[in-house]
């Protein structure tokens, strides 16, 4: 039956959801689908990586030996086999990591929802790099903390800038290796001294890490994990060293905080997906990521320096940009007069996307920033991007 004249609800949003914003990077996506469009913009992964005929093999192998365990319903911390590996993988000698250490997430997005929710009250500080990751940003400010900015230069945040700030803060959120957006790497001297700052502080450190295994050299950097195990809280994917659909991450901390997440995560959707958890430590058990993950890295090594010798030679000498050595992202700084955003308007009229650089600062954007990302464009069309977009800036100044 079908009511008559219902009255259409005039919905009324609570006051964090009228504060919700889209990611503006989502938003360029919905713009840049069609085929025709350079696009930058996305954060996404090469599809040429993803092991798919690997993963479907182990579809099918743990659907038809353990299916009526797969698709029952799971703990909340995750499937234990899965988190003892990772646990193994992150343990050196001198941190010893345990499962009951490891909590899997849908997605490292949702560990930073996790995170925020319990460690951060409205008006609580909570300290970033400048610029830091968007996703990040969109996920804490759903709990409306105070941003406070920490300074950065090429080498990412500057840990003596730390205790100027600190100050009642809840926890320093930073991305290490080959950082979202910059592509920036924290050398190794400033990791011990951000670890032992925080350390000094009792301020809880996240360590955001999806990049970490995309070193174009092959060679391991080692973890804040690793440094301080009680006072370090490591954020793991296999987004972008498998593939991003299967929704899994994983945060590791000290019990005591793993447990609090744990009754957050109950609440948010009772487990990760135990068929996903199960295909994923089965892909993985025997050392697949060794002879997998060196291709990966040579792709966008390849496509990385396609794009770097295009600007070298594309964009007028007044722009600068970073050189990564590893990830996914170029980060491009242009003349001060140049609006990205505006520019992105222009740029995409002409077939090229990239993303804006504002939306990565929590304060002070700067609008004469953008994110260039490499990895889904092979290179004959890095380098017509990279020169339609470098003649548009040209023209500017």
């Amino acid at each position: 039956m079908k009511m008559e004249n219902p009255t259409p609800i005039q919905w009324q949003f609570s006051e964090r959801a009228e504060q919700l914003q889209s990611s503006a990077i989502r938003e360029i996506l919905k713009v840049t689908a069609r085929p025709e469009v350079i696009s930058f913009a996305g954060g996404l992964p090469s599809p040429e990586t993803f092991p798919v005929e690997r993963m479907r093999t182990v579809f099918d192998s743990v659907l038809s030996k353990q299916g009526k365990v797969a698709l029952q319903y799971g703990p909340s911390d995750g499937y234990l086999p899965l988190r003892q590996w990772i646990a193994d993988s992150l343990s050196t000698d001198g941190a010893k990591i345990v499962p009951e250490q490891v909590l899997m997430v849908s997605g490292s997005q949702q560990g930073l929802d996790l995170l925020a929710k319990v460690l951060v009250d409205e008006g609580s500080r909570v300290l970033v790099e400048t610029p830091s990751y968007l996703g990040a940003l969109q996920a804490f400010s759903v709990y409306r903390p105070e941003f406070v900015s920490v300074p950065t230069d090429e080498n990412g945040l500057l840990p003596e800038h730390v205790a100027g700030l600190a100050q009642g803060a809840r926890l320093l959120y930073a991305l290490p290796n080959f950082q979202n957006p910059t592509g920036r790497t924290m050398p190794l001297e400033r990791r011990i001294a951000l670890v032992e700052a925080c350390a000094r502080l009792g301020l809880p450190l996240i360590e955001d890490d999806p990049y970490g295994a995309l070193s174009y050299r092959g060679e391991p950097l080692q973890k804040l994990l690793t440094m301080n195990p009680n006072g370090v809280i490591y954020m793991g994917s296999f987004s972008k060293v498998l593939t991003p659909g299967i929704r899994l991450g994983y945060v590791v901390a000290p019990v005591p905080l793993i447990r609090k997440l744990e009754q957050a995560k109950q609440a948010a959707d009772l487990h990760t997906a135990t068929l996903t958890q199960m295909v994923v430590y089965e892909t993985i058990k025997d050392g697949f990521l060794t002879e997998h993950i060196p291709t990966i890295r040579k792709l966008y090594a390849d496509q990385c320096q396609a794009m770097l010798d295009a600007l070298t030679e594309f964009f007028p000498s007044s722009v600068t940009w970073t050189r990564p050595e590893g990830g996914m992202f170029i980060w491009v700084t242009l003349p001060k007069h140049i609006d990205s955003m505006k520019l992105l308007d222009e740029s995409i009229e002409q077939l090229v996307a990239f993303v804006p650089g504002a939306p990565f600062y929590a304060n002070a954007p700067e609008q004469n920033t953008l994110r260039l990302s490499f990895v889904t464009v092979p290179p004959a069309k890095i380098r017509e991007g990279v020169e339609r977009l470098g003649k548009l800036i040209a023209a500017k100044l």
